[in-house]
């Protein structure tokens, strides 16, 4: 890649990866979309529709083998994300990631060596991060207004049941993911953010140190495919699944925060994929509970009373947004509302600039390990009852590099 050229990307997964169109197209002056790779060749049209010259390829591997493409944005189901990645970088392409990175031990290692002995940057692309709400908040945390931070709340709860199964009854990944799986399954969304806030390895930051999981049934998924399919289908039986409907995780840091996390795919209700709490000790955040309710913040310094009186109020984050929107947002609100609901295109920007510049890019591998393997060791602990289990140590040689 030239410092003054583009950088030449190839789309890996066609459906997920075409919701990144309209941000691909608002960072030309950064990237140029060479080529997009699917194993159905039916979803090339919309592409086609609008890309006309676009190149297509149902072949990964010989993709790969295109010195024409610098870089590649894996946007496939999860658990062939490591995979992809590890050959991507082998064959010396930079790689942008969808969530999450990994889902067993093993590939967050084998991510993070990769990383280390290609050179090549890798980022995942967790668009939470980058929401203008939760980098207002990290702006607020990293200028001392929460002082000493001492824990924090975060969940994913969305009904993504209708997206488990084919009309055939057959299991789409995500359903099969959860017949063969039973933890935090999704963990980033949640977590991406919160380890922002606590610093969660930057240089003389936080750490993850262990977190302990349980898990509640499967009924939810089980009524779903009973009502679909009838009884007699496997999926209307509760031994068919692994994943029960909510599960539950602590986790406690290095110096000592602690972080409650709750992932659920299953159960019927609005969704909440926003719920991010955090205390500290001169303040504290509370998430909305249903769209359309305001995030409050409480801070010492701004109050006239003090905490233990009982006479304090909340206050609507939003109120602060003067005085501590985040500079990426201040900069370019109005371009990254116009192409994403989340922080896709500071995703996209960030990823091209870290490569060109030839640094770490933000959510680097060891961030993205460090969420991502929540999955694995959630599981780990849920089958033995809870038990705790220490989180390996990723980042060991980030700031040797």
């Amino acid at each position: 890649m030239s410092a003054h050229h583009p950088l030449r990307l190839a789309v890996i997964g066609g459906n997920r990866g075409f919701s990144y169109a309209r941000t691909i197209d608002a960072l030309k002056e950064h990237i140029e979309l060479k080529v997009v790779c699917d194993l159905d060749e039916n979803v090339f049209g919309k592409w086609k529709e609008r890309y006309p010259d676009i190149q297509t390829s149902t072949n990964y591997e010989k993709l790969l083998d295109d010195d024409s493409i610098d870089a590649v944005f894996i946007a496939t189901p999860m658990l062939i994300h490591a995979r992809q990645s590890v050959q991507a970088m082998r064959a010396g392409k930079h790689v942008l990631c969808e969530v999450s990175s990994a889902h067993t031990v093993e590939d967050c290692w084998e991510l993070v060596e990769t990383v280390e002995q290609t050179g090549c940057v890798y980022m995942m692309a967790e668009n939470f991060c980058y929401t203008r709400l939760n980098m207002m908040i990290r702006n607020m945390s990293e200028q001392g207004l929460f002082g000493e931070l001492t824990h924090a709340e975060c969940g994913y709860i969305h009904d993504v049941r209708i997206a488990t199964n084919n009309e055939d009854g057959t299991l789409k990944w995500r359903g099969e993911m959860l017949r063969d799986y039973n933890g935090i399954n999704y963990p980033t969304h949640s977590l991406g953010p919160i380890a922002q806030w606590l610093g969660i390895n930057q240089k003389d930051g936080d750490s993850f140190d262990y977190m302990t999981t349980v898990v509640s049934k499967p009924a939810s998924q089980c009524d779903y495919f009973a009502e679909l399919f009838g009884k007699d289908h496997p999926g209307a039986q509760p031994d068919y699944w692994k994943q029960g409907d909510s599960a539950l995780t602590l986790i406690r840091t290095k110096k000592g925060a602690v972080i409650y996390l709750r992932n659920d795919f299953s159960s019927p209700r609005p969704f909440n994929y926003k719920h991010h709490a955090l205390q500290g000790t001169k303040g504290s955040l509370i998430p909305p509970r249903f769209e359309g309710e305001e995030p409050m913040v409480w801070f010492d310094s701004f109050s006239s009373e003090r905490s233990y009186n009982g006479n304090v109020t909340w206050t609507p984050v939003w109120e602060y947004a003067d005085r501590f929107e985040h500079p990426w947002w201040q900069q370019s609100r109005e371009k990254a509302e116009s192409v994403a609901a989340f922080g896709d295109y500071f995703i996209m920007k960030e990823f091209a600039e870290a490569i060109r510049e030839g640094r770490r890019p933000e959510m680097d591998v060891y961030d993205s390990v460090a969420i991502s393997s929540v999955f694995p060791l959630s599981v780990e602990s849920a089958a033995n009852r809870g038990k705790p289990v220490s989180f390996p140590d990723f980042a060991r040689n980030k700031f040797k590099f």
